[in-house]
């Protein structure tokens, strides 16, 4: 690939490497030229571009980026489409990805025109989940290089492999001992049955014992009857030895003890054991709480189906001390609220969510089409809500003005904040603005929702914020289907001025082209994007209001 200051003359199919700004027009970074974009170019008085010229046997990005993804698909894995040299992977399903470091690391230290990065080996993965991401570095690879990296891709076990949760049937066995409050018992199911549910299982109606070895044996046993695929064993007293009163039970029950004690902390003291071929573990005094800690690790595996050995417990060290780290899922301060702590989602960038919902509703009068129910009763702008609700973006900023009583009165009891227009009246960008200013100050991004898009789902706007990066480039995302660009978007905090600047019935579209190199766009699966419904007719269209008269 041949790099740098290129005359027009002979620019034609050259990559441009910068973004060029042009009277009425935009030349994004990575425009291949052709005779008009040259035209362009000489019109607004350029003799010559930065640009790339591929060689002989050199592959473009989009392509090798293809090829490399391709290389690394796996069962339950799928991809994007290739957008400036990047593609990006993600579950199909619920499960623990496993990662092969030896295939990535060999792939990263091939060239430095390919790159993969993946979330962490035996990281909990939620459906639609990002886990890896291709990206290639400059406009070209030698296909020499590519052709080594698809056979290193292809080559022994997978890079990349994601084993889904099972729906398996949990027996706990609970222990008594005199002073310990019911709250701590109680508690302790909870807390178990919580993880259970977040891996896909079934916690069966627990057994309470007292906290003696022939007791918890019996336990075990009536628990195995009942279908238990897994047992576990929550002590009143910690256990401290392979012997004490839990490990002692299993073996007693017909089972015996593999491992005891864990490099893991919060969760050292567990101790692994099998009756037959049923995992049973004894769990640490931390299992109680649902904050993270070992037992969650030895539960993912065991629900996806891989065999957790002493080898593997003493090979969690790295990494075991559970701190407070961006890969926890959640501050140990707020994991007690966490419904689902196995899969609740990592910490990243804080992105808040803003609905409008504060339009007269002109197109669809005398009807308020925010308020118009769907066939179970819940009102448009309750669903766009709830949706909303079901992603990661918080806090969601609701705005209203036309029928703000009502509209309030519809969402009453969910968790969202009521920033009020007084000036509606005047546009989209009065109630734009209205929304921006209530943002709390620490957000670093901001999805702005339509209340008339019931079909936009939360996985939906999960996906964009997982695209978002504005160090990358990716400042301002924009789902597209089959190419169409739709809505919600979301913006980097660093266009909110600009944005607050906007006056008229208008919002803040006209921005992409400005900052048409900031720009990423997030492919679909289906239009739901694309579809609003601010007439009865197109409402009669929408999944659940085809009884809207």
């Amino acid at each position: 690939m041949i790099f740098g200051p290129t005359p027009l003359d002979e620019a034609r199919g050259a990559v441009l490497a910068h973004t060029v700004r042009l009277q009425g027009r935009v030349l994004k970074k990575g425009t291949v030229l052709d005779q008009a974009a040259i035209a362009a170019l000489q019109q607004g008085g350029h003799g010559s571009v930065v640009a790339a010229r591929l060689e002989p046997g050199d592959v473009p990005e989009d392509e090798a980026a293809d090829c490399v993804s391709n290389a690394l698909v796996a069962p339950l894995l799928s991809r994007s489409r290739a957008s400036t040299g990047r593609v990006n992977l993600f579950a199909e399903t619920a499960g623990l990805l496993v990662v092969d470091a030896r295939v990535v690391n060999r792939l990263n230290a091939l060239d430095e025109s390919v790159t993969v990065a993946t979330l962490a080996s035996h990281m909990p993965v939620a459906a639609k989940e990002m886990v890896a991401t291709v990206k290639v570095i400059p406009f070209a690879v030698p296909g020499s290089v590519l052709q080594v990296a698809e056979r290193m891709a292809k080559q022994g076990s997978p890079a990349l492999s994601l084993h889904p949760f099972r729906p398996l049937k949990v027996g706990l066995v609970l222990t008594e001992l005199p002073g310990v409050k019911e709250s701590v018992m109680e508690g302790a199911v909870e807390a178990t049955r919580a993880r259970v549910e977040a891996l896909c299982g079934t916690l069966l109606p627990h057994e309470r014992t007292r906290h003696e070895t022939a007791p918890i044996a019996d336990a075990l046993s009536r628990l195995r009857r009942q279908g238990a695929q897994i047992l576990l064993v929550a002590g009143a007293s910690a256990v401290v030895d392979r012997r004490d009163v839990g490990p002692a039970a299993i073996v007693r029950a017909g089972g015996h003890i593999d491992h005891f004690g864990m490099p893991v902390d919060p969760g050292n003291l567990i101790c692994l054991g099998r009756i037959e071929d049923i995992p049973a573990l004894v769990l640490p005094g931390c299992a109680k709480s649902p904050k993270l800690n070992g037992i969650d690790w030895v539960l993912q595996r065991l629900f996806a189906g891989l065999e957790v050995t002493p080898r593997d417990v003493m090979g969690m060290g790295v990494g075991g001390l559970l701190k407070e780290i961006e890969t926890r899922p959640l501050p140990r301060a707020e994991a007690a609220n966490a419904p689902a702590p196995a899969l609740a989602p990592r910490r990243g960038r804080q992105v808040a969510a803003l609905i409008m919902a504060a339009g007269r509703s002109r197109r669809m009068a005398p009807l308020n089409k925010l308020l118009v129910p769907d066939e179970q009763g819940v009102p448009m702008v309750a669903r766009v809500v709830d949706n909303v609700l079901a992603s990661r973006a918080r806090p969601v900023v609701v705005v209203t003005g036309y029928e703000r009583e009502r509209v309030e009165q519809a969402l009453t009891g969910r968790a969202v904040r009521f920033a009020q227009a007084e000036d509606y009246a005047e546009g989209l960008s009065a109630s734009l603005k209205a929304g921006l200013a209530a943002l709390p100050p620490e957000i670093e991004g901001v999805v702005i929702c339509l209340g008339d898009m019931p079909l936009v789902a939360g996985p939906m706007i999960d996906r964009l914020l997982a695209a978002f990066d504005p160090e990358e480039g990716r400042a301002i995302i924009m789902p597209t289907f089959r190419g169409k660009q739709g809505n919600p978007m979301l913006w980097a905090r660093e266009f909110l001025p600009e944005m607050m600047a906007i006056t008229g019935d208008v919002g803040a579209r006209h921005l992409v082209g400005k900052y048409a190199d900031r720009v990423a766009e997030v492919e679909m699966a289906d239009d739901a994007v694309l579809r609003d419904f601010d007439t009865t007719d197109a409402l009669k269209t929408a999944p659940g209001f085809a009884g809207v008269r």
